[in-house]
């Protein structure tokens, strides 16, 4: 069974409307870590969450709930993360392994008390781009591919194409670790044009706490956000000038 059409996820220019000329604050994988995405959100600034709201922590439904809430401000929107579209797929009834993260994150939504987030999770999933461009900047949760700044996002709970397995996944080996999580490597990285800055999530990078910045071959950047919020880490999040002021310095905080 496949998964239920919605409205197409916002383009670029919309994206760009949305933001209005405000300033962008990118936040890294929260998995379920409310208290840190609260103070993440506590801002005059525009939100671009990289993908993994839910699994690991103690309040994946918090977490989306709050997000649904700076969606209907228009405050904020989420780049697919695979967790994101994993409870998608749960939701509408597909049969999935019994992750433990994931059988957690689902009995939360089926709570009755949380049926005001459940009733609209699906189309809040299906609606989030699998990357977003934004001039020289990319926003994507897995990994980049130089497609991706000429084509349109395809729908994130569709079929897995090959762009689509590099934004939610990454780019993988076709190995296993000894984790059984598939072994990924970085050349996408070396492929990000000069002056172009990507901003992921997926790979938790950092050796210090802070996001992990790799510069490729090509000249581009690759930052990577995930400081491990719910799994032992903290979150972090960056606040960059706004569109209208590249090369400015941006700040980074963590919680």
């Amino acid at each position: 069974m496949g998964m239920p059409r919605y409205a197409p996820t916002p383009d670029n220019d919309a994206i760009a409307r949305m933001i209005g000329g405000r300033r962008i604050r990118i936040v890294g994988d929260v998995h379920g870590d409310l208290h840190a995405f609260r103070h993440a959100a506590a801002t005059d600034r525009f939100l671009i969450q990289l993908g993994d709201l839910v699994d690991y922590g103690p309040d994946s439904v918090g977490t989306f709930r709050l997000m649904q809430q700076l969606i209907d401000e228009r405050r904020g929107l989420f780049v697919l993360g695979n967790h994101d579209r994993k409870l998608a797929r749960a939701l509408h009834g597909r049969k999935m392994r019994r992750d433990p993260p994931l059988m957690e994150t689902l009995a939360q939504f089926l709570a009755p008390e949380n049926e005001d987030v459940r009733t609209r999770a699906i189309e809040d999933l299906s609606m989030a781009p699998a990357w977003i461009v934004l001039g020289k900047y990319v926003f994507v949760h897995g990994g980049f591919h130089v497609r991706m700044l000429d084509e349109v996002p395809p729908p994130g709970l569709g079929t897995v194409t090959p762009l689509l397995s590099r934004a939610l996944f990454g780019e993988t080996t076709g190995r296993m670790q000894k984790d059984g999580y598939p072994e990924r490597r970085l050349n996408w990285v070396d492929h990000i044009p000069a002056g172009y800055t990507v901003y992921c999530g997926h790979d938790r990078r950092s050796t210090d706490g802070r996001p992990w910045v790799r510069t490729g071959r090509a000249g581009g950047t690759a930052i990577f956000t995930d400081t491990g919020a719910g799994k032992g880490g903290h979150l972090a999040w960056i606040d960059l000038p706004g569109l209208d002021l590249p090369g400015t310095d941006p700040a980074v905080h963590a919680m």
